[in-house]
């Protein structure tokens, strides 16, 4: 697998579920469909989903309206708790080991966090990271951290590469762009941004040397 080269690139951004923390998909699908939502599978997957969700995470509609949204796609009446806690299904664990990493390497590249999520995401991230380590992000550890609910952009648009490209006076030659969806590498490497496809098996660990 590439490593990366730090003689070439100075900048990494890296994406949040499924490269620093655990994700899985599949639970949050089956706790819908559990919920009464059969088609939930053709709303929402790690490559499409319907405007709601993109609506969602970028914050053009709020938490009480996305639960309004996705309790329509149900025959039965479902209550905010049991579509928050199936919404939540994917989130799992983020492993000390890529901590550390994130803490080695701080001190060579300017690392930055770009991550498509919402509200209802960050707050259930957020009391994991408190409860398992005792902080409630990561902002000790990036630069900056850049999620699509609050700064109204999502990837793979062009428009959120240029902002944090920008914002930041980084040159794209000299960035890596690493993430678990192929559609939002392709975003990054269309803007000249170096980017990195992890797959199923592969972890940020194996893209340094230790």
């Amino acid at each position: 697998m590439l490593k990366i080269d730090s003689n070439k690139y100075k900048n990494i951004i890296f994406d949040l579920g499924g490269v620093i923390l655990n994700i899985d998909y599949t639970l949050t699908v089956n706790a819908f469909i559990e919920l009464g939502i059969n088609n939930f599978e053709g709303l929402y997957s790690k490559a499409n989903q319907n405007p709601v969700f993109d609506n969602y995470e970028t914050g053009k509609i709020n938490s009480n309206e996305f639960i309004k949204e996705i309790s329509k796609q149900s025959k039965t009446p479902l209550d905010s708790i049991s579509i928050t806690n199936a919404w939540n299904s994917m989130l799992l664990d983020l492993p000390s080991e890529r901590l550390d990493l994130l803490e080695k390497i701080k001190s060579k590249y300017r690392i930055f966090l770009l991550s498509n999520t919402n509200e209802i995401h960050w707050i259930s991230y957020s009391s994991y990271l408190k409860k398992t380590y005792g902080f409630e992000d990561l902002s000790n550890y990036f630069e900056k951290q850049y999620l699509s609910f609050k700064i109204g952009m999502r990837k793979p648009n062009k428009e959120i590469f240029d902002f944090v490209l920008k914002e930041n006076a980084l040159n794209a030659e000299e960035t890596v762009f690493i993430d678990d969806s192929i559609q939002h590498v392709q975003g990054a490497l269309e803007r000249g941004i170096m980017g990195i496809h992890l797959t199923a098996g592969q972890t940020i660990l194996d893209l340094f040397n230790h």
